[in-house]
């Protein structure tokens, strides 16, 4: 499977491009802003010929859904979150401006997603891992076979999602890292929503706050 990061918007929000040999790929997390970014997002699906099968989301604050509508109309798909992300969802119009965005009624998703469900295209399968605790209906994608996931804003190298925005818990973010990432293998790559890649086995031991050794 080929991970194409795409840096959006003023927040440098990775938005992730996942396809594979058979051409049909998923967008993880729409952080395209405006026409330039769309334009550089589209041009490279269409110069590839990837068939865009879903628009999927870690979890819903403004910077992460802002592309929303224009990667929806763009390829004719349905958006895929879990059920409480609605909320931010419905919400996002009305207090975008003040964190430096203008976004419109937003495209609400039509597919809901739960814990270990999976999700399919091409030759490939991510499975979804709810991992709660930055934000409410905080999912993660993960690969087995490509041994990666993709966490949204919940782990980062070196540090982890905020708690302090409404629906974060730290205790409930402790718990997702610790029981749902950590218990993957060591050499799990780690694409988070902001800033560089990790592997588990570094966050385990070096995190400063989560790891196994203060624990």
């Amino acid at each position: 499977m080929v991970i194409k990061t795409f840096i959006f918007n003023h927040y440098q929000l990775n938005t992730y491009l996942l396809f594979d040999s058979s051409n049909e790929g998923i967008i993880i997390d729409a952080g395209n802003s405006n026409e330039e970014e769309n334009s550089i997002l589209f041009n490279f699906i269409d110069n590839n010929n990837i068939n865009i099968k879903g628009l999927y989301y870690t979890h819903a604050h403004v910077d992460h859904i802002v592309g929303n509508n224009a990667i929806l109309q763009k390829y004719s798909i349905k958006a895929a979150a879990h059920k409480d992300s609605l909320l931010f969802f419905e919400q996002a119009p009305s207090y975008a401006k003040s964190l430096g965005f203008d976004i419109p009624s937003l495209i609400l998703p039509k597919i809901f997603l739960k814990d270990n469900d999976i999700i399919r295209f091409g030759e490939s399968e991510l499975k979804v891992i709810c991992t709660p605790g930055h934000a409410n209906g905080s999912l993660s994608y993960y690969s087995e076979n490509d041994a990666f996931i993709i966490v949204g804003d919940v782990l980062f190298r070196g540090s982890i999602g905020r708690t302090d925005l409404p629906t974060g818990n730290f205790d409930l973010l402790s718990k997702s890292i610790v029981e749902k990432l950590y218990s993957l293998p060591n050499n799990v790559k780690v694409y988070a929503g902001h800033g560089p890649s990790t592997t588990i086995g570094f966050e385990k031991l070096n995190n400063p706050f989560v790891n196994l050794t203060i624990l």
